[in-house]
């Protein structure tokens, strides 16, 4: 079976020949891979072949203008959205962390002038002959932050002051909200249309939970958010093509919302939070919700020994498996203080106990 049928049957919650499986890794994991397959640098393909991955992403690269300089004497990066980052180590790598919050305090005028790229200056003319390159794979467009309004709001506006945004629907982050959709939007049909039907799939998110509860009143998600989302997921259904929503914490509470919007899959899956074990998930959601997710980047493949890990990968699998509807990933991309021989041994265990 081809990877492309495999993910869609699953998608569908159906059973296909064996578990999909997806990856997603920090650079640290990922050069680590790479050298121990004996791959260059750059080789992200043959990693992914090695580790038999069934998921492919494509998008339209930003050929527009410079829209924001760079901070003068600093080492701080910014975008073309003018989101500020800088990097923050740690003891086994480090991130571009989101910085200086630009729009913090601007009002209703200065985000309706803020320099934001257009649609118009995407390439999307090479989208087809890329979904042709892959077209055995399962081909998605988007990742787990397409279309979400809390985190990317938060990276121009703070996180403190996105919520009392959502909260007091403040017309500034309401409208930062809507030009961000908008333009996601707006490059995200050209895609679909560029792509001739090579996409098979639209990954969107939304962070939506702590560790132990919802990170905002759900009736607030779904007078704000939900409206949102749904202009994502109306578009994908125009086009015939499911939806993935990803959502970190304890967000189970929103799967009921996802399945009235017609939502196919849920990513990430942290079984540390509430409400988010294999067993709880599958209990609640199986048959109504794809999976795709489960290993913790944060339990046995980080802290613990290749057995620990094995076992953790087989009772997750033996659980999810029944009946289809699992798509074998981890719960967010694979930290770099993971040892190589668990990540080896994560996959190696989707290959042998992920066959129907």
């Amino acid at each position: 079976m081809l990877s492309k049928e495999r993910v869609l049957i699953t998608f569908d919650r159906r059973q296909a020949d064996r578990v999909p499986v997806n990856y997603m890794a920090n650079d640290g994991i990922d050069r680590r891979l790479k050298d121990h397959f004996g791959l260059k640098p750059d080789d992200s393909e043959g990693l992914r072949v090695a580790l038999g991955v069934d998921f492919r992403g494509i998008s339209a690269a930003y050929k527009g203008p410079r829209l924001h300089q760079p901070v003068p004497g600093s080492e701080v990066n910014v975008d073309d959205w003018g989101i500020h980052y800088r990097w923050v180590a740690h003891e086994t790598g480090g991130y571009w962390d989101y910085c200086d919050f630009v729009l913090r305090d601007a009002d209703e005028a200065t985000i309706a002038q803020w320099p934001m790229p257009s649609p118009d200056h995407y390439d999307y003319s090479v989208i087809a002959a890329q979904c042709a390159q892959m077209k055995d794979y399962a081909v998605y467009i988007g990742n787990a932050g397409m279309g979400d309004i809390i985190n990317s709001n938060g990276m121009l506006r703070g996180m403190e002051q996105t919520l009392i945004d959502l909260i007091t629907e403040e017309p500034a982050g309401l409208l930062l909200a809507k030009r961000r959709t908008e333009i996601n939007l707006e490059v995200l049909r050209r895609t679909l249309e560029a792509a001739k039907g090579g996409i098979d799939l639209l990954w969107m998110g939304e962070d939506l939970g702590t560790q132990i509860a919802p990170i905002i009143n759900p009736e607030l998600y779904r007078k704000i958010i939900r409206p949102f989302h749904q202009q994502f997921i109306d578009l994908a259904k125009s086009f015939g093509i499911p939806v993935m929503v990803h959502t970190c914490g304890s967000s189970s509470w929103a799967y009921e919302d996802f399945i009235e919007m017609g939502v196919a899959a849920v990513d990430t899956l942290q079984p540390e939070a509430c409400n988010m074990s294999p067993e709880y998930l599958k209990r609640t959601f199986g048959g109504r919700l794809a999976f795709h997710g489960c290993i913790s980047t944060a339990g046995a493949v980080a802290t613990g020994t290749v057995a620990e890990t094995v076992e953790t990968c087989r009772r997750t699998l033996d659980i999810m498996m029944p009946g289809g509807g699992y798509c074998f990933a981890p719960t967010h991309c694979l930290q770099d203080n993971s040892p190589t021989a668990n990540v080896l041994a994560m996959y190696e265990t989707a290959r042998t106990c992920g066959t129907y």
